[in-house]
């Protein structure tokens, strides 16, 4: 069976998370944008796993159900080095012991705990409990595991069982790094609010035997993964170099020579496209075998609100939003599956948009330093000026 997963986002105990972020919110908006398993984020954070257990019923075989909605028991640890680790876990016996045992003074705290433990002792700790372990969005200069090394096997000592990718990069990036043609990619939305322009704004296409634990970590083992979907990566906020304070983009080589310190008075922060081009051993992408397409995408709301030029909140957007809902179910379809001339009896200039990732035909300004990346559906638009070595 086919299925669309989104294991790393987190609850209402995370810094930054909206209140919002329960179990009974995430179910019903998961299924409008049309995932079938989701990661319940920040399962080593004791009041969260009461709500859990509180809130839905056991399936069996590591898996909990709410609303017709499936979840799996996830976590993010911010290591040492404050690198970020995701962690699939078999049940909640195991994450009760989990969290017993992780060295962590904000447990009960934040939802993503933090810990002097690196990667190898994180991984043994995963594997010794059955869990599955890898980098969350493992390129990115604030948390991400290739900010600190330039091997994946010298934060874990030995291999890890995936790699996240993160919104600011894609599979054509990751592959140009030899040591990763062994590694299945996840695509994960890391969604810190429940509606369907954060949750599921990245996503894995899985073929599953059923849906639980084991399964899951067959298909992970097996590299069985059928499609990663995700943003474009020069949408990410960390795609480019650039500052952080006023957001301009600059030549990495230029950066060096400002000290990666800006002119405005902010910090300068190296971009995942620079990064993976420090450690990349090709050129050009070369994919294994096994590995599968990468569909770019983007959440349906932003891409209204980037046509009509207003807020994704706005009763122009969600109002529109909606009506594409009510007549083709899901976003996904919307976004992927359904024929774009019945897209267009809704809207044609949607329409046209989405026909835009399809075709791989979009104009975009990059982020970088912390600012998400645009699409210039609206030709007029300037670009901003790259600050190179020839204009520095």
């Amino acid at each position: 069976m086919l299925v669309n997963a989104d294991f790393h986002l987190h609850s209402c105990f995370s810094a930054a998370s909206s209140k919002d972020m329960v179990i009974r919110n995430m179910a019903p908006k998961a299924k409008l944008k049309g995932l079938g398993l989701l990661g319940t984020g920040d399962a080593l954070h004791p009041g969260w796993l009461d709500i859990i257990e509180e809130t839905t019923s056991y399936s069996g075989d590591g898996i909990y159900t709410f609303d017709d909605m499936d979840f799996i028991l996830t976590t993010e640890v911010e290591g040492k080095n404050r690198i970020h680790h995701v962690i699939i876990i078999p049940d909640m016996d195991i994450a009760r012991e989990l969290s017993d045992k992780l060295p962590s003074n904000n447990k009960g705290v934040d939802g993503r705990p933090k810990t002097n433990y690196g990667g190898v002792e994180l991984l043994e700790l995963a594997h010794d409990h059955d869990c599955l372990i890898g980098p969350a969005h493992a390129f990115t200069p604030w948390t991400g595991m290739y900010k600190s090394f330039d091997s994946i096997y010298d934060c874990y000592g030995k291999k890890p069982d995936f790699v996240e990718l993160g919104l600011s990069a894609d599979t054509d990036m990751a592959d140009t790094v030899s040591e990763l043609k062994d590694f299945p990619f996840l695509t994960n939305s890391d969604a810190h609010s429940p509606w369907p322009h954060r949750l599921g704004r990245e996503f894995n296409q899985m073929e599953l035997e059923d849906i639980s634990y084991s399964s899951i970590k067959k298909a992970i083992k097996h590299r069985d993964i059928k499609a990663n979907y995700g943003m474009v990566p020069n949408l990410g906020k960390y795609h480019m170099t650039a500052c952080t304070k006023c957001y301009k983009l600059i030549d990495p080589l230029v950066a060096k020579d400002m000290k990666m310190k800006c002119d405005c008075g902010g910090r300068i922060k190296k971009g995942v496209d620079f990064r993976i081009s420090e450690i990349a051993d090709y050129d050009e992408p070369k994919h294994p075998s096994f590995r599968p397409k990468y569909v770019h995408l983007m959440p349906l709301a932003e891409i209204i609100a980037s046509v009509y030029d207003k807020g994704v909140t706005t009763k122009t957007v969600q109002g529109l939003w909606q009506k594409l809902i009510d007549s083709f179910k899901t976003e996904i379809d919307v976004l992927i599956n359904v024929d774009l001339k019945d897209i267009g009896h809704v809207d044609s200039e949607i329409a046209s948009a989405i026909e835009s990732f399809r075709n791989n035909t979009l104009e975009i300004v990059p982020g970088g330093g912390g600012q998400y990346g645009k699409i210039l559906f609206k030709k007029e638009v300037k670009k901003p000026k790259l600050v190179t070595l020839d204009n520095f």
